[in-house]
């Protein structure tokens, strides 16, 4: 069966000190596979991949896996995804993460994650992809990063514009939805199987 849609997810190869983390995870994962969606991401276990990607499929939704050779044992490799590439290098993994999705969304994660999302960001004001983006503000943790990028808009780096590409929100169901649809698939049905957080 196709997929009504495919999120990549960026998000932490660790769990991170609150469960909310975790928690927001597994809403996510949840949506997408409530909504007949397909989940690609770094195709680790570890973490908060590890978390999204055991509640995509256990809410029924499929799994994409892609993660460079160097980071297989590093991440644990999640070898029950539907799919699983390993690829040579970094660069490969996210170019077939771009390339197997219809929007990005970016949970809380650290280094990885934001090179990730800015990556996919300057490549969305480039017009080098027309996807739309969303940050998981999960219990605060982009408030400084928002704030950090509404201060290059008043300092002349950035547009308004450019601050617009990005939805950003703390709930899950109104994030996916936010996302999801800015990508053209407004067929996503109005049930959601996750509460706010």
């Amino acid at each position: 069966m196709t997929p009504a849609f495919s999120v990549c997810v960026y998000c932490g190869s660790r769990p991170g000190v609150d469960a909310v983390y975790a928690e927001a995870a597994r809403a996510t994962g949840q949506w997408i596979g409530a909504h007949g969606g397909q989940l690609v991401y770094g195709g680790g276990r570890n973490g908060l991949m590890g978390i999204v990607a055991q509640a995509t499929q256990e809410a029924g939704g499929r799994v994409v896996g892609i993660i460079p050779k160097a980071l297989v044992d590093k991440e644990q490799a999640n070898h029950h995804c539907d799919e699983l590439h390993v690829v040579d290098t970094m660069h490969e993994r996210k170019a077939m993460m771009a390339e197997r999705s219809d929007a990005f969304v970016a949970l809380p994660g650290g280094i990885g994650t934001f090179e990730e999302l800015f990556e996919v960001c300057t490549w969305r004001q480039l017009g080098n992809l027309e996807k739309s983006i969303g940050v998981l503000n999960v219990a605060g943790y982009y408030d400084a990063l928002m704030v950090f990028l509404q201060q290059s808009v008043q300092n002349g780096f950035m547009s308004d514009w450019q601050m617009g590409l990005l939805h950003n929100s703390p709930d899950v169901a109104a994030l996916m939805r936010a996302t999801v649809q800015s990508a053209g698939l407004s067929e996503v049905p109005d049930q959601t199987l996750v509460e706010k957080l």
